[in-house]
């Protein structure tokens, strides 16, 4: 058996893929507008794993199947080869926000590690979200101010439409002539960290996030 070498998000992608297939086997489309979306999809899926070996892309081959039922059956296959999130405790946690003297963890002990391409969780009372991630091998937090706008919009982590805050940030980075200069950043995320673990399929927004907070 190969080893897991599937991310949170990139399984979300191949789900999103077999979504667009089911939807168009539904629609009774001409086999040749079906056969083309299956090759497209089977390449998009290939193209995430540039070093994928052989036995890794005969798993990831959907171009086989015929049915919803063989669909199901492929997702829940490749579903034990998700990667999970680096296990991390409360103590780590409390180390990455040093700031936070009244730090509200999330519950660790209910966290289904395989689901989670970050951690996030909330702490209402003060209108701040935590956001965890393993940067460039290495895990990073940073602390943002959230404010709920009772609406419905696109997340700019996960790209999926949901209830979302917007949410800022003070960056690290300093000028030598302007000790008192700060940039903060910010835009629109889901508010249930959760449901945006369920739908996001690139980390590109994410990572790119993290890099300009934490730069100094």
């Amino acid at each position: 058996m190969t080893e897991k070498f599937l991310k949170n998000e990139q399984f979300n992608f191949i789900k999103k893929q077999v979504t667009l297939i089911k939807e168009s086997i539904k629609k009774h489309v001409p086999p040749t507008v079906l056969n083309a979306t299956i090759d497209l999809a089977n390449a998009k899926i290939v193209d995430l794993f540039p070093s994928a070996s052989a036995e890794q892309i005969a798993l990831l081959d959907l171009s086989k199947l015929k049915n919803d039922s063989e669909y199901e059956q492929y997702l829940q296959l490749l579903s034990n080869y998700v990667v999970d999130f680096p296990k991390i405790s409360e103590q780590q946690l409390k180390k990455m926000f040093p700031k936070s003297k009244k730090l509200k963890l999330p519950d660790l002990s209910n966290l289904d590690y395989s689901k989670l391409t970050y951690l996030g969780w909330n702490d209402l009372g003060s209108n701040k979200k935590y956001v965890v991630y393993e940067l460039d091998g290495k895990m990073v937090g940073i602390e943002c101010r959230i404010s709920p706008t009772g609406k419905n919009n696109i997340c700019s982590i996960c790209n999926g439409h949901g209830e979302v805050a917007f949410f800022s940030t003070i960056t690290k980075a300093k000028k030598a002539k302007n000790p008192d200069y700060y940039k903060a950043i910010g835009n629109l995320i889901c508010i249930d960290s959760s449901e945006c673990n369920k739908k996001i399929t690139n980390v590109d927004y994410l990572e790119a996030f993290l890099k300009e907070t934490l730069e100094k």
